[in-house]
């Protein structure tokens, strides 16, 4: 059995290998044309860098699926289970450009100064470009979609998984900011939100290869639950570093979720224990929080057990969607599936 650090490397370089060539796509895809200052600012946090985690799970899965040797195929002419090619690629590239969407129109409603180690891109260029640069991202991602040239059936159940997705986005953030304002959330809607906030998008990019694959339901499902299981992993994870790794590797201030009462899981379970989650820090100004407040209120959640519910409870969903996997043939590509996922709620950050 290889060790931990031996599994890490072998998905990192894998993102890493596929995350290059998304990166060449993406300047294909989405070239800047008139007019230059919104596809400028369209490409800015695309061009800013990221880790491609969900594109390279969307080429992941096609290779799994279609049983394919891992760089020996080319993704703009990628062999469907039935023999017809379509363009795998050009389906990484839309999920990629949905999340980007997303990323912008979340640093407006947070008005957030950074993203990616740059200024935001309202910050960058201005409030009504970064609205029109988000909305361009995400009418061109549909048309990046069709790119792929699936039989029409099945661009249309990619389309079709793909319009669900934006909307239950949605749906997931106006939960998010409903729940600053509500104290009695439960753990069932905390983790309705994050399903449809951020896990959505990690299922789509599951899914989607299937359906413009030509694989059956019953695969097309588990790999959707896969999705979902590793998203939800995700997020909790994220909650956990939010509070528990230092605010020069996360690039901004430790514990700022709990700053903005922002409801986690781990809120969500401290106040089940009867912590007042809404007093554990004495401001509601990030800029003006104390690394000694967060700690002190670091060391409150730790005795209430929330961190370590959390950790366990992001444990739990990534072992049951790598149990998902089964669905897939036994190849290296479904291995880095089942890497990707531990790597999920395992990363420093």
């Amino acid at each position: 059995m290889t060790s931990p650090e031996a599994r890490e490397k072998a998905v990192t370089d894998a993102v890493a290998y596929r995350r290059e060539l998304v990166n060449e796509a993406i300047v294909e895809q989405l070239p800047v044309e008139h007019p230059e200052r919104l596809y400028e600012a369209s490409r800015y946090l695309l061009d800013a860098g990221g880790k491609r985690l969900r594109p390279a799970m969307v080429l992941l899965v096609g290779e799994a699926l279609s049983d394919v040797v891992p760089r020996s195929v080319d993704y703009r002419a990628f062999p469907a289970l039935d023999g017809d090619d379509i363009d795998l690629m050009a389906a990484a590239v839309s999920i990629e450009v949905i999340q980007t969407f997303t990323l912008i129109h979340d640093d407006i409603m947070d008005d957030d100064d950074l993203r990616r180690g740059v200024p935001s891109v309202h910050r960058e260029f201005d409030l009504s470009t970064a609205i029109l640069a988000g909305d361009t991202l995400y009418s061109s991602a549909f048309e990046i979609m069709l790119r792929a040239g699936a039989t029409p059936d099945r661009a249309l159940s990619a389309m079709d998984v793909l319009a669900t997705t934006c909307t239950e986005i949605c749906e997931g953030q106006a939960l998010d900011v409903e729940f600053e304002n509500r104290p009695d959330v439960t753990t069932e809607e905390y983790l309705e939100m994050v399903r449809k906030k951020t896990a959505v998008l990690y299922a789509a990019a599951a899914v989607i290869p299937a359906h413009l694959l030509g694989a059956d339901d019953e695969v097309a499902e588990a790999l959707y639950g896969y999705g979902i299981d590793v998203g939800q992993a995700f997020q909790i994870q994220d909650d956990v570093l939010d509070l528990t790794v230092p605010s020069e590797v996360l690039g901004k201030q430790r514990g700022s979720d709990l700053v903005e009462n922002k409801r986690t899981i781990i809120t969500v379970h401290a106040r089940q224990q009867g912590i007042d989650v809404d007093g554990l820090i004495g401001t509601d100004d990030v800029d003006a929080v104390t690394e000694a407040e967060i700690d002190a209120a670091v060391d409150r959640l730790h005795e209430a057990g929330s961190i370590e519910y959390a950790s366990q409870h992001a444990r739990e969903l990534t072992e049951r969607g790598k149990e998902r996997l089964s669905v897939l043939p036994d190849n290296e590509s479904r291995t880095r599936l089942e890497q990707l996922a531990d790597y999920l709620i395992e990363r420093g950050y």
